[in-house]
Order: structure tokens, then sequence, then C-alpha cells
């Protein structure tokens, strides 16, 4: 078994959806339409994770999210939401979520977030150490003289962000604390900024980075093959990961903005349109 994954939402579709995506996947999935008939729920079962709608009446996602991390703080959480706000998302970081889903959002968006978010519970209670720890125990000085630095400049924090990550190359979220610590900053803030602007990112990248476009529009037109074909040929099992030389990265974008491209690959800042899984072994050989 994959996982087992608690749905919370009081739109009855929503977790009906989610039942035949994930089910297929391997996951045992049960669904929840209240706050409340979760915690009870969970009172008689684990799971790895809860996907919970954050706009519910009653009682709402956030109250959820705090009642969970009070009875089980292992178990990993992820928004889903349609109407979502900045307070809202605020909190819901600042309550340890994993990840958010936007409404609509796609099949394979459902299923690569929930793949993440269980390896990440699991990782975490079989105590394994994340490869990010090593990256940042190897550059801390250099990240703490950084910080040291900008300590008492104004507007420090995307200076500091810009620097480090010239340092890592990525800015995981140990990276994000140490920050956030450094210059006496919320680690909502320091997370809300690296999310915001495309240029920082919080995943290590490869020499050449390729991204894929699971947007509906490149998903109806075998995107997922796309993704397949390209793990394949990279050797990466997981759909952010990264190959073991760090000649590769790859990851999955939710939109590039070029629909009438679909299905759409970008390699570091090369754009294919019309992409066909066949030919993707050919396309990546021109950077090996």
């Amino acid at each position: 078994m994959a996982g087992s994954v608690l749905i919370v939402d009081d739109e009855s579709v929503v977790i009906r959806s989610c039942e035949r995506i994930l089910a297929p996947e391997g996951y045992s999935v049960q669904g929840a339409s209240s706050a409340r008939e979760a915690l009870e729920v969970m009172e008689k079962e684990e799971f790895d994770i809860v996907i919970t709608d954050l706009k519910m009446p009653e009682m709402d996602g956030i109250e959820l999210i705090r009642r969970i991390r009070e009875k089980s703080p292992s178990t990993g959480i992820v928004v889903i939401t349609g109407y979502p706000s900045q307070d809202s998302i605020k909190d819901a970081l600042e309550l340890g979520i994993i990840d958010y889903l936007p409404k609509p959002f796609s099949p394979q968006l459902l299923v690569d977030i929930t793949e993440k978010a269980v390896a990440a519970v699991k990782a975490t209670l079989g105590k394994e150490r994340p490869a990010e720890e090593g990256d940042v125990e190897a550059k801390l000085k250099e990240i703490n003289e950084v910080i040291e630095s900008y300590r008492t400049k104004p507007g420090a924090l995307i200076p500091v962000l810009q620097k480090v990550q010239g340092i890592l190359g990525y800015l995981p979220p140990t990276v994000q604390r140490i920050i956030a610590k450094g210059l006496n900053l919320p680690v909502s803030e320091v997370h809300a900024v690296v999310s915001f602007y495309s240029f920082f990112t919080m995943k290590p990248k490869g020499k050449h980075n390729v991204r894929v476009c699971l947007g509906t529009a490149c998903y109806v037109k075998r995107a997922a093959e796309i993704l397949q074909k390209i793990k394949e040929t990279l050797g990466i099992e997981e759909e952010e990961g990264i190959t073991k030389d760090r000649k590769f990265s790859l990851e999955t974008v939710r939109c590039l903005g070029a629909c009438g491209l679909a299905p759409v690959v970008v390699v570091d800042h090369d754009i294919y349109g019309s992409v066909d899984p066949v030919k993707v072994p050919e396309t990546l050989k021109q950077y090996g």
C-alpha cells in the first residue's frame, strides 16, 4: 500500500474525485465532509497525510490543522482550497503544512503532491537524514557569514536569499529557518518570498534543469507519458529529483503559460512544444 490518506472537504464531489484518482495508485483513501467528522475518524484510525479544505462551515481548515497538530503531530497535511488568501496560507505554513492544492487541480498534480507528502512523512518517521542537511552543514560557515554581513541592513532578506542560493544552489526549509533566525524574521515571511519569486528554488538543481508542464492543456496531450519517459531516460525515480551526478534535475510545474504549444517541456531556457514522448531521449541527448 502506497499510503493512507484522509480527504476533508464539505464538497462531496471533491472527496469522490480524490478517491477515484488516488485509489488506483495504491492509496487507502477515506473521506470526511467536515472538520469534526475528520477528528472523529482520526480518533479511530491513523493516516499518513490529511488533505483538507480551508473554507468549511462550523470549523475551518486552519482550526482542524491546529487540532491535528496537537493530537497527531507526525501526520502530514496538505491544504486544498479554491480561495487561498495571504493570511490563510501564512497561518497554514506556520502550522507546518507540506504543500497546498489549488482548486481546480489536475489528477496528475494531486498524485504528485500526495506522493511527495507521503514520502516526506515516512522519511521523518523512519528518521532518515535528509540529503539537504549534509549540503547545509558543508556550507554553514559561508551562509552564516552572509547573514551576518546583512543583519543590520534594511531590506536584507532578498539579497541574503540570492547570496545563499548562489552558495548552496537552492533554499531548502532548513536554510530558510537559519536565515529567518539570523535576520530576526518569521519563517513564514522567508518562505513567502522564496515561494513568490520564480528565481528562488527550494529544490537542488542539476547542471541542466528539465521542467515538465502538467497543466490541463498539457496533461490531456500526454504530459504524463512525457514525464515518465524523462524519468526513465535520466534514471530519476521521483518527479522532483536530480541525477546522482547532478547533471540533470527534473521538476513539474502547474503552468508555463504556453498552452498553445502543449505539451511543453523546458530544458534550461530552451522551450520545446508539441513534444512527442518517443523523441524525449533524442532531445535530452543534446545536453549530454
